[in-house]
């Protein structure tokens, strides 16, 4: 041949869905086509189970642009099946397309966040400096945008993540782009507060504390974990470094808050006890507005005295950069990692730990 043929690669992308059978201790797995693209950011609906918003790569008029969708999962798929499929037989089945977010006007989406209670309708992504919040109608099939808002300032300024506060009914998100933190209020898609330089280099992830409805996490390239009070974003009320590069993630345990995990491209995943931030840091849970009636009757006890941060545990099972930690929604003690190679970690927290903050 005297001229070099193009070579066109039928590229699949994928999306896996893991059953984690407890009692024998079975990881299964089925597969999705996400023929779409090349996906950088998954979601799944708070409210359905079968429902997940993907941001993904697709080429138009030789430019990459990323996009979002929201998607459904087969039927047979959304309740959990034990039965092992053989990976050699079983053949991927094809999600079903809900609806585009459409974003011709703006060419890259960073993530899209769902409202974390309610009836999963309500849906925000972050694309470019433009955060916009959509309306899911007609069984999903439709999005259509009730408000949005801008980054306004100099230079090319971009969303990075977002966080949908819990609490305050709803009416709070927190956004990252750079290295500063904002919080909107979604009734009238203005902004609340701003943390300017909340780390020395980007922030990559951000999470609110489920139990105290000011507290956030957040962590990002300057290998740092801090814990804000959004009522005053002076200084952290609490900063980690226990990590030796990038971190990627940060969660928050959805029952007990104390337990926070965070992983990094230093390929560890570290799980802390935060326990004098969180909500129960004499060993009870105390509300936010009791803390002043502790303190004063301090010197009574002594045994109210906060308890000690530390961390839990180190997890060095993974080979490559940590991309993703997450919490376990039906069991507060179980939680996974994934790596850069594709390795899926599933892990306890330790036995001792769990009947210390039960009893």
């Amino acid at each position: 041949m005297e001229d070099d043929a193009p070579v066109i690669y039928g590229l699949e992308f994928q999306i896996h869905i893991i059953d984690f059978d407890d009692e024998n201790n079975i990881i299964n797995k089925n597969v999705l086509l996400h023929q779409a693209g090349e996906i950088w950011h998954i979601s799944a609906s708070p409210a359905d189970r079968g429902v997940l918003a993907t941001c993904y790569n697709r080429t138009s008029d030789s430019k990459v642009l990323t996009c979002a969708a929201v998607w459904r999962m087969p039927k047979e798929l959304e309740s959990g099946s034990h039965e092992s499929p053989d990976d050699s037989s079983s053949t991927a089945q094809t999600l079903e397309l809900l609806c585009h977010l459409d974003n011709t006007a703006h060419s890259n989406m960073a993530c899209v966040v769902w409202e974390p209670m309610g009836d999963g309708k309500k849906i925000i992504s972050l694309a470019d400096n433009h955060i916009l919040l959509w309306d899911l109608q007609e069984s999903s099939s439709q999005a259509v945008l009730a408000s949005s808002a801008s980054l306004e300032g100099k230079g090319q300024l971009k969303f990075t993540s977002g966080r949908w506060s819990p609490h305050h009914n709803c009416t709070q998100v927190a956004t990252a782009n750079d290295t500063t933190l904002r919080g909107w209020d979604t009734r009238s898609m203005s902004q609340i507060y701003c943390i300017e330089s909340a780390h020395g280099q980007l922030v990559r992830d951000l999470d609110f504390n489920p139990n105290k409805q000011y507290y956030l996490a957040s962590c990002g390239d300057d290998c740092k974990v801090k814990f804000w009070d959004t009522r005053n974003v002076t200084e952290p009320v609490k900063t980690l470094e226990e990590h030796s590069h990038w971190v990627w993630n940060v969660r928050y345990n959805h029952s007990h808050d104390q337990l926070v995990l965070t992983g990094s491209s230093d390929s560890r995943v570290i799980l802390s006890n935060m326990v004098s931030i969180s909500s129960e840091p004499f060993g009870h849970l105390v509300d936010d507005d009791d803390i002043s009636d502790q303190e004063d009757h301090r010197s009574e006890e002594k045994s109210k005295e906060p308890l000690q941060d530390n961390v839990i545990a180190t997890y060095e099972e993974h080979e490559d950069s940590v991309y993703a930690v997450d919490w376990s929604s039906a069991d507060p003690w179980l939680f996974a990692s994934l790596s850069y190679d594709g390795r899926l970690v599933i892990n306890r927290v330790p036995r001792a730990l769990k009947y210390h903050i039960l009893l």
